[in-house]
């Protein structure tokens, strides 16, 4: 699939209208359904193999954040051979008691994959948490970028966001006006 073709099959598996609150508390008409196109698998290898070729130089590890960033990363890993770590929200309470699980992320030069961002603030928090655990964080790539402030409000925190697509690239490709 061409990355038209890939974005014109995001916006028909996953674009729905109504209302809904956004984790940044925004209410919008319109949401894109990350795990509607996540869990159709010719779609999700192709977005990897998109993201993929998106990879910086020098990456050493990728880390998906729950819940959305997981599949997408373990595509991403199967399509590159790259190791992935997987970042709860918070550290379990049990067991190993890890913020990060997969790869160790200590002194690594870590690409987070997200895959819809609009304010960034989920990315941002874990981030910190990561950081904190030793990882070195300087890009954040995601599926869909949903709004342009999010490059802003990430580059307060020293992070470059890097999307495969944009929604209005996907609306656009759809044929759908703004």
């Amino acid at each position: 699939m061409t990355k038209s073709e890939v974005a014109k099959k995001i916006y028909e598996l996953s674009h729905i209208t109504g209302e809904f609150k956004l984790r940044s508390g925004q209410i919008s008409n319109e949401y894109f359904d990350k795990y509607l196109f996540e869990a159709v698998p010719e779609v999700l290898s192709e977005i990897a193999k998109i993201m993929g070729g998106l990879i910086p130089e020098g990456t050493e590890l990728i880390a998906g954040l729950e819940m959305g960033g997981i599949p997408v990363v373990t595509a991403i890993s199967l399509q590159t051979g790259m190791q992935a770590a997987f970042v709860r929200k918070k550290a379990k309470e049990y067991g190993t008691c890890k913020l990060a699980e997969g790869a160790d992320v200590e002194g690594k030069h870590v690409l987070i994959i997200e895959d819809v961002v609009t304010t960034g603030g989920a990315i941002i928090d874990g981030v910190r948490e990561l950081r904190k655990k030793g990882a070195i964080i300087d890009t954040v790539l995601c599926v869909i970028q949903r709004s342009e402030k999010a490059t802003d409000i990430l580059a307060e925190h020293d992070l470059k966001l890097v999307p495969a697509f944009t929604m209005e690239y996907i609306k656009a490709e759809a044929g759908v006006a703004e």
